[in-house]
């Protein structure tokens, strides 16, 4: 017995000596602190947040914060959900002070942070819900999640270490979220790695030291001191050994760990992706390497494939042809999408466009061509054809950008893996002057075009351009005053980007410091930038002429065979301009430089007469004031559909919102009745008792080894007296049935049932009791 009272009251003795530092050491804490920091450099360094680290850079704060909240909980004896329920509320209050001062920048305050923060969450929260916009441009939710999410973690290390005592848990839950971060990003992060694999193993042996102490000094094997740094001195070169070793090890055997963590990646976690991009606008550089062509495209800092074959195309006549996937029509600043998409099922053979406003019928200089593709390995879902499809020999889905006859191309996606697909192509017109494409018939194909077609291939936002973007324009203009037709501007601007104006083909742009500008006024200021850019910034050009025009995606023409065959990589997945000319529809151009793009202007043909108009031809001059310029979001009334000028959502939007919130609430309800009822199977004490101390101990007054039935049950009922005959019953007929191996009647077994239940609900009372006084209370009972 006087053993067992002297090691308590050194226990208690530690105890008191925390106020100035704790029983592990203030080195296990910087442990813990530097283990956590890995996660948050490498969220920093992988510059989710806009492709901007700067964004970012208050991370590690968050996860110190974090840290020491865990470590400040633990230490005044809160239970575990205590600790975390408050640790989640200063959280928010904290990091979004912190994430604000980053939005407002010098001369905030601590208020103006906060409101900061919350202005732009809600914003993002209109942008999405009320206001119907595709994408949300803000980024202080997504900012604020990340800090919450490093706050989270470091909170989680810092009381599994000090307040549980399992320094495991800590080290476990920040190593996968650091190895999932660098999973997600091409950026070299193996210095984070080798830090964190430093600071866990050492963390785990100290614990582990500070562990064993307390059983030296129990069982007197003799110096404690002495035997911990002996401990912890071995364990260290241990460490630092098995590192070294596990550094020269990799840098011989690979120099790209989890380089092959996504490959063979289903395509439908990159459509995920996508849905993700709407809430959080991302920018860093991601390792996941899948061609695909969704609903939306989303410019970042990095166009990054590699060479692996993805479709093999038999081509009848060896025509030079752009294999289309996507075309948007869409533009934000930074993604392109499909505006008011529809989608309808189509059988084999069966005509795709017929009566929508991309309806072949009529156009001259085409005739129709079978193409017969096969999907190779890893290959995305899409029908790939040229110039304007009219059918597939397999059942597929239509996607259109509107409805019916106001509807436009957007996609074509079907499950087989080969297929043949017919398609209206342009005739050559170096081969067939007479009834091919030549560039005289684009030049007077007019400005006839139709109401449908300017209201979704007009709209410029005023995010995507700026004052570099302007410059860009006159600059143009400058260099072809002769330009005046929709195809002469084309043209003119293929030149001037491709070869003229000094713009370079780069692949990684994310050292550019664009600030908050959008990619095409990026694209004007520094001159740099891979096939998005090229495309996205002509195609805003004429936009801002009155020219309609649209980003289309998916692979250059491939070498060729000599049966006709091409073998198309994933290297050569590509962005083009679709521009519209009357008459004859969409006709690619391609801008991209570096020696990147296949543009192939028409011969310029024998010259022809003006096709007929019914409208006046319009001047290609500025126009500011041309209402077709200038963007608005679905529902605000103009150029793209009608709508009320009120306030954004209504009445409806209200009422839905209502109405969730009562569903929330009666689901809640119904899930504490639930609950409170408990179980309708047979009633078996031992379980009951189990299931007792299971949420007990999750609070944390789970029971010592040496404590039987009864003491355990008259302490909790020492905390919740109003528990305490329920119990009583539990523990009764838990001795009884255990030790005694009797058998309890209906009766017992009734009363064992309620107070099951009413203990479900009472036990949470234990939330709000001291766990530290629990412990005090339950060393000293005789």
């Amino acid at each position: 017995m006087s053993t067992f009272v002297a090691a308590e009251r050194r226990v208690e003795g530690d105890e008191r000596r925390i106020v100035t530092a704790p029983a592990e050491g203030w080195t296990t804490l910087g442990l813990v602190a530097l283990l956590s920091l890995t996660f948050a450099w490498s969220l920093d360094d992988a510059a989710w947040v806009l492709g901007r680290p700067g964004l970012t850079s208050f991370l590690p704060w968050a996860v110190l914060l974090g840290v020491g909240w865990g470590f400040l909980s633990a230490k005044a004896g809160w239970s575990r959900w205590l600790a975390h329920l408050l640790g989640a509320i200063f959280g928010v209050l904290i990091v979004g002070v912190i994430v604000g001062s980053v939005l407002v920048g010098e001369g905030w305050t601590p208020g103006t942070a906060f409101v900061a923060t919350a202005d732009s969450t809600v914003e993002a929260w209109f942008d999405l819900t009320r206001r119907g916009l595709a994408f949300t441009q803000q980024v202080g939710h997504f900012m604020l999640v990340l800090g919450l999410l490093g706050w989270a973690t470091g909170q989680f290390a810092g009381y599994a270490t000090f307040g549980h005592r399992r320094p495991l848990g800590a080290t476990v839950l920040v190593g996968a979220a650091l190895l999932v971060n660098m999973a997600l990003t091409r950026h070299d992060q193996f210095a984070f790695l080798v830090v964190y694999s430093l600071a866990a193993l050492i963390l785990l042996i100290r614990m582990h030291a500070v562990e064993e102490r307390a059983t030296w000094l129990r069982h007197r094997i003799g110096d404690s001191g002495a035997l911990a740094g002996l401990y912890l001195r071995g364990g260290t070169v241990f460490v630092g050994a098995a590192v070294i070793a596990s550094l020269a090890l990799s840098s011989s055997v690979s120099a790209a760990p989890l380089s092959g963590v996504w490959r063979g990646l289903d395509h439908r976690f990159a459509d995920l992706g996508r849905q993700l991009e709407r809430i959080f606008r991302s920018g860093g550089s991601g390792r996941l390497n899948v061609v695909d062509f969704g609903s939306s495209a989303t410019i970042t800092g990095a166009w990054q494939t590699d060479s692996t074959p993805i479709l093999q195309i038999k081509v009848p006549d060896g025509g030079h042809y752009y294999w289309r996937a996507v075309a948007y029509d869409q533009f934000d600043g930074r993604t392109w999408s499909w505006s008011a998409p529809s989608a309808s099922d189509v059988g084999g053979g069966t005509p795709v466009l017929g009566g929508s406003a991309d309806d072949p019928t009529g156009l001259q200089a085409r005739h129709p061509l079978t193409f017969s593709v096969t999907e190779l390995d890893q290959s995305p879902d899409a029908i790939f054809a040229p110039d304007v499809p009219l059918s597939v020999s397999t059942q597929s889905r239509i996607e259109l950008t509107g409805t019916g006859a106001n509807g436009f191309f957007a996609g074509w996606t079907s499950d087989a893996t080969s297929y043949d697909v017919t398609a209206s192509v342009f005739i050559d017109g170096e081969i067939d002057p007479a009834n091919g494409i030549t560039a005289n018939k684009l030049k007077v194909a007019g400005t006839d075009y139709r109401a449908a077609l300017t209201a979704r291939y007009l709209q410029v936002d005023p995010r995507a351009i700026g004052p570099a973007t302007k410059q860009l324009l006159e600059a143009i203009r400058a260099k072809h005053p002769d330009a005046r037709t929709p195809y002469e501007i084309a043209r003119a601007t293929t030149d001037y980007l491709l070869r003229e104006g000094g713009f370079r083909y780069e692949a990684d742009v994310r050292g550019q410091d664009c600030g908050g500008a959008g990619v095409v006024e990026c694209f004007a200021r520094y001159k740099a930038g891979y096939c998005e850019h090229f495309a996205s910034t002509m195609a805003i050009l004429l936009r801002m002429q009155g020219i309609p025009s649209r980003l289309a995606e998916g692979f250059l023409p491939g070498p060729q065979a000599a049966d006709g065959t091409q073998l198309i990589r994933k290297s050569s997945a590509h962005a083009w301009v679709e521009v519209f000319f009357p008459g004859y529809g969409w006709y690619p151009f391609d801008p991209t430089g570096g020696g990147v793009g296949r543009d192939r202007p028409p011969v310029e043909g024998p010259v022809v007469e003006p096709l007929p108009s019914a409208s006046p031809t319009r001047s290609f001059g500025p126009d500011e004031t041309d209402p077709r310029r200038t963007f608005r979001p679905p529902g605000s009334g103009g150029a793209t559909g009608g709508g009320s000028t009120g306030a954004a959502g209504g009445p409806g939007s209200a009422a839905l919102a209502v109405v969730a919130v009562l569903l929330a609430l009666g689901v809640g309800g119904l899930a504490f009745i639930a609950w409170q009822r408990g179980p309708r199977g047979p009633v078996e004490p031992d379980r009951v008792y189990r299931g007792v101390v299971g949420v007990a101990r999750r609070f944390g007054f789970g029971p010592r080894p040496n404590q039987t039935v009864y003491e355990y049950t008259d302490a909790l009922g020492d905390l919740l007296p109003e528990a305490r005959p329920n119990l009583s019953v539990v523990a009764r007929a838990k001795v009884e049935v255990a030790y005694g191996k009797r058998a309890l009647g209906p009766e017992r077994l009734g009363a064992l049932r309620l107070a099951q239940r009413q203990l479900r609900v009472a036990l949470f009372g234990l939330l709000f009791r001291r766990r530290h006084g629990w412990s005090i209370r339950r060393r000293t009972r005789p």
